[in-house]
């Protein structure tokens, strides 16, 4: 087997199994991407988070200049916008296939919250390019879409609602409707990922146009909202177990009579929730891409720590105690079990885009996280208290996959559908099960044997 750099962060057997599907130019950039993650991201990830002031206000306008610097370098390497494929935006992409950039994502993914943003590969920016990439007209690309693939906005998606099940979008109960030449937005949101960034200048916000709609899919639309807009009220940043992932959080957002053109409106009326299922296109794994890199890396982390002869316990290395060898390999073997479920969507991603891939999508979207969060507790009860402290990533790591279970779908909707998905088999499998049966009455005759059950 060819050696190279992704051997290091995962394993021989994965990369033994996709290096035949990376074209030369994946394989340069991924060697190029594992080099400065390595030399220049990981080693700056304390600096980044220790740039962070303790002061609440301060802490939401500043911009951390060694991830500016990040990424400049990034840029200047070609390593960025690296998940926009050109197979599914051919004006805007880049030469990578889904699957290329599964391993890729998985690189980023060790980095945590600045281990994407370094390359402008980072939620919910991505999604937000997908759709105008995808979506918006000609002049909403020009204005929206161009400064977010130089990096030179933020954005965030106003979809989830305070006081309503937005699991089910089509509960949203912001008020989009027209007046003139305007629309007027009215609705209360929060968990909006990105909104509290000083760079944030554009929000898509997702509101009902069209209540009365009979088809419930159609009530929906999505409307270009600049950040700055008179009536939008960022209220205030909601923290995850604590964290408050400043600068970009979570915020907390009324829209009060916010007028904006009908020329901000992207696609048409009743639109929306078509967006929103194409918006979860070949996004739709990318948060699973990187939960796989943050697993890695707290296995990594684990690792250290148990064989560090610093931290010894009762004359023995932590990993001579206990279920410490266990636990490490059940780490190994659920990290590859994931990541192959993750390889295999990005695949079907390709080859028949996201509406081809929704089984490999959905099992991947619940498994994934639940795994990651399984193997971060493990790095964490190894490192004892320090592992729930600031002082390790571990603590940060865990509540931001414990928060995908919901962000990105909550499991239980995905375990339903993937479920109901496997129920329509039952027909097809009732029938091949009596043809077996009658084959197999036949062939007790025709021997002359008797069934022993």
């Amino acid at each position: 087997m060819a050696s190279h750099p992704i051997v290091e962060l995962t394993s021989p057997s994965s990369w033994a199994m996709v290096e035949d599907k990376f074209s030369p130019y994946a394989k340069d950039l991924l060697a190029k991407l594992v080099k400065f993650q390595t030399e220049e991201v990981t080693p700056a990830l304390r600096v980044a988070y220790a740039s962070l002031p303790d002061d609440h206000e301060k802490r939401w306008k500043t911009i951390i200049p060694i991830i500016a610097d990040l990424k400049a370098k990034a840029r200047k390497l070609g390593l960025w916008n690296l998940f926009l494929s050109k197979r599914h935006y051919p004006k805007y992409g880049t030469d990578l296939t889904n699957l290329e950039y599964a391993l890729m994502a998985e690189v980023m993914g060790r980095g945590g919250q600045f281990g994407s943003e370094v390359h402008n590969c980072s939620a919910p920016d991505t999604g937000n390019m997908e759709v105008l990439a995808r979506y918006a007209s000609p002049e909403q690309q020009e204005k929206w879409l161009v400064p977010l693939l130089n990096g030179e906005i933020r954005s965030a998606f106003a979809m989830t609602e305070r006081f309503v099940a937005s699991s089910d979008a089509t509960n949203i109960r912001t008020s989009i409707r027209q007046e003139g030449n305007e629309i007027v937005i009215n609705g209360h949101k929060w968990w909006i990922s990105g909104a509290g960034d000083p760079r944030c200048a554009v929000h898509l916000v997702l509101g009902k146009s069209d209540p009365n709609n009979k088809d419930r899919y159609n009530q929906q639309s999505i409307v270009i909202v600049p950040a700055n807009a008179p009536g939008v009220k960022v209220i205030r940043p909601m923290k995850v177990f604590g964290y408050d992932d400043a600068p970009e959080g979570h915020c907390e957002i009324i829209y009060d009579n916010v007028r904006v053109p009908v020329s901000n409106l992207v696609l048409g009326w009743g639109k929306g929730f078509e967006i929103i299922q194409g918006r979860l296109g070949p996004g739709r794994i990318h948060h699973c891409m990187r939960s796989i890199g943050c697993a890695q890396y707290a296995l990594d982390l684990l690792l250290a720590r148990v064989t560090d002869p610093g931290r010894k316990t009762f004359g023995k290395y932590l990993y001579e105690h206990g279920t410490v060898i266990a636990d490490i390999a059940r780490s190994r073997a659920e990290i590859e079990g994931a990541r192959l479920l993750v390889l295999s969507a990005a695949s079907q991603i390709d080859k028949f885009q996201a509406k081809g891939a929704l089984k490999e999508i959905g099992i991947a979207k619940f498994v994934v996280p639940s795994m990651a969060l399984q193997v971060v507790d493990r790095a964490i009860q190894s490192f004892g208290a320090e592992g729930v402290s600031q002082d390790t990533p571990l603590a940060h790591m865990w509540a931001g996959l414990r928060t995908l279970r919901l962000a990105d779908g909550p499991d239980a909707v995905h375990i339903q559908q993937i479920g109901q998905r496997e129920l329509k088999r039952a027909p097809a499998v009732v029938k091949r099960l009596a043809e077996i049966q009658k084959k197999e009455k036949d062939l007790f005759a025709k021997y002359n044997v008797k069934a022993h059950l």
